[in-house]
């Protein structure tokens, strides 16, 4: 799956290498994500914001393909509709596939497959130096995205069962009181 983030920058990151989001009125940073159907990272790409999804999607694509020969099929949402689908299907000889809405949605709805990546972005954003862009160069930004994902790739192994959360504790008698 791929699919962009745009995210705010500090007042330290250079004014070259930040842009104006104007579909989400961010001024900052896009970072374009491939995972693969568990969320896990597969490349990264960190451009000014005001680069469309279309335009943006290259470099990643051409990484994954590169890197991850067997991959065949990419998703991605409209943003990414367009030249880049024939650009993947000639260049990259692989399947971009767009996954759209329904014609009859209103509002937020989770898109089926898609959800995987947009899974990934929330952890990404859970680490506390990728909430906002604080790099100088999107090199860095890039490598910091990576360690993040590491970090949480070593956190399942190291856990050694599958994830649970808590739930409510069973009363174990009546409450005195």
């Amino acid at each position: 799956m791929i699919d962009s983030q745009s995210v705010r920058t500090a007042d330290t990151v250079p004014a070259s290498t930040r842009g104006f989001d104007a579909g989400k009125k961010v001024k900052g940073r896009k970072r374009f994500l491939v995972t693969d159907t568990l969320g896990l990272l597969v490349a990264v790409h960190v451009v000014a914001a005001s680069v469309q999804d279309r335009d943006g999607g290259r470099r990643p694509l051409q990484w994954a393909r590169l890197d991850h020969p067997r991959i065949q099929k990419f998703w991605a949402d409209q943003g990414f509709a367009g030249r880049l689908v024939d650009w993947t299907t000639q260049i990259l000889g692989r399947e971009l596939d767009i996954v759209r809405k329904d014609p009859g949605q209103r509002g937020f709805q989770v898109q089926p497959k898609r959800w995987a990546i947009e899974r990934t972005f929330s952890w990404l954003t859970a680490h506390r130096r990728l909430a906002r862009d604080y790099e100088t160069s999107p090199a860095r930004s890039e490598t910091m995205i990576r360690w993040a994902m590491i970090g949480i790739m070593v956190r399942r192994l190291t856990r050694g069962r599958p994830a649970s959360r808590p739930g409510p504790r069973p009363l174990v008698g009546p409450t005195a009181r």
